[in-house]
């Protein structure tokens, strides 16, 4: 926003909407396709829940002649399969009741961008703290956000790169399609890449390939699941040098909390809520000396 208005002299209201339109088309119109490509799927799958019933009946029974343990009854394989044809159009659903949310993040973001330099001049005035403690929250939020806004994104892509070497070896038709699903669906909160990989187990169960369904799911959960802890903390601590436990933790509340923004701002609220802290002892009171105990 400041090189659009300031360097290359744009006018405010064209370069907000000229930065949002971009947003829509980088951000929300990948999620869309995602989601018209899944409920496609999703919706093969319960048309033909029949055929995915007796699949997942025949491999409980090639298990338990091979182990002699009933790992999957027919009572089992019943309520799984009334649970996934009641959940998954509801997981889908939840996607779309996000459009509202959507709207009043872009109607406050358009005021934020055109009003940008108005409203950090009113923080610095208004705001009850030192004008060093402010820069450094405003330094230590940019160093946040740039971590998260680089970090979701690659690890996205490093998930469906894992992903696509093992469609690969398991022999997932249209591997490349899957691929770019399992990449978008990575950048989802809640169901993440399972929303590529377990519709994709789905339709091999359906289509009789009981044995590449349960491959994608031991590689999927393990697997494809471990990048994204790994990765996520290795990139969230090179990029933006936060400690994994503020990722960890951040994630977990910011879900809670936001939802599917949570990911994003979870951490940063964790972070700066610990920067607050010290900025209050730095403000108000003098550090506290720990006394040492020796013990004889």
């Amino acid at each position: 926003m400041y090189k659009l208005v300031y360097k290359r002299k744009w006018k405010r209201d064209f370069a907000a909407g000229i930065l949002m339109f971009t947003s829509f088309l980088v951000v929300l119109v990948p999620i869309w396709a995602l989601v018209s490509v899944l409920s496609a799927k999703v919706g093969y799958a319960i048309e033909h829940s029949q055929e995915l019933l007796n699949s997942l009946k025949d491999l409980g029974h090639r298990l338990e002649l091979k182990f002699h343990i009933a790992i999957l009854s027919e009572n089992n394989i019943s309520k799984l399969s009334g649970i996934l044809t009641n959940a998954l159009p509801n997981i889908l659903g939840a996607t779309f009741n996000t459009v509202t949310s959507i709207a009043i993040m872009y109607f406050i973001l358009y005021f934020m961008l055109v009003n940008s330099v108005e409203m950090e001049d009113n923080l610095y005035e208004y705001i009850p703290l030192k004008d060093e403690n402010i820069g450094w929250i405003g330094s230590e939020l940019d160093n946040l956000v740039y971590a998260n806004d680089i970090g979701v994104p690659l690890i996205a892509l490093l998930q469906g790169v894992v992903a696509f070497i093992g469609y690969l070896i398991i022999g997932v038709p249209v591997v490349m399609f899957w691929f770019i699903v399992t990449s978008i669906a990575s950048m989802l909160q809640f169901i993440g890449a399972a929303a590529g990989y377990v519709p994709l187990a789905i339709l091999m169960f359906v289509q009789g390939h009981n044995n590449k369904g349960v491959y994608i799911l031991l590689y999927g959960f393990i697997v494809i699941g471990l990048v994204d802890n790994v990765f996520r903390i290795f990139l969230g601590r090179k990029l933006g040098d936060v400690h994994p436990l503020i990722t960890v933790f951040g994630v977990i509340i910011g879900v809670n909390l936001f939802g599917f923004i949570g990911l994003i701002f979870g951490p940063i609220l964790i972070a700066l809520f610990l920067l607050l802290m010290k900025i209050y002892t730095n403000e108000f009171g003098a550090k506290k000396v720990r006394s040492k105990v020796v013990n004889d």
